[in-house]
């Protein structure tokens, strides 16, 4: 367990050393979690040593909510005067997300039945 919390530890720092250093927009979780996808693609024995610590990290995932819940709640006067500039921005947020989700379904599922019927 110990082991396999370094690896994903090591993966995250990979990331954001990589983020820095780069100077690339993308955080360094985001690349963080792409070297892991790629250790976990080109070493098997990786997945079986890593399934139970991620499981057990997602089975407490609610714990690591509690500092964003304290940061919401150290800055509560702050949320309180630009709450409809919060709103506003999760609502069109929210909407922009679930359309762009939609129409890539849709291309997706276009190009795999175009696929599909080339290879018949």
């Amino acid at each position: 367990m110990l082991n396999a919390i370094a690896v994903l530890l090591a993966c995250q720092l990979a990331g954001e050393v990589s983020s820095q250093m780069l100077a690339v927009p993308v955080p360094g979780p985001v690349i963080g979690m792409a070297a892991l996808i790629v250790i976990l693609r080109h070493v098997p024995a990786a997945v079986g040593a890593l399934t139970e610590t991620a499981n057990g990290i997602l089975r407490h995932l609610s714990l690591l909510f509690v500092p964003a819940g304290v940061g919401v709640m150290l800055h509560a006067a702050a949320v309180r005067e630009q709450w409809l500039a919060i709103l506003v921005s999760l609502l069109f947020g929210t909407v922009i997300t679930l359309v762009a989700t939609a129409l890539t379904i849709r291309l997706m599922m276009r190009l795999t039945r175009s696929g599909a019927r080339t290879q018949q």
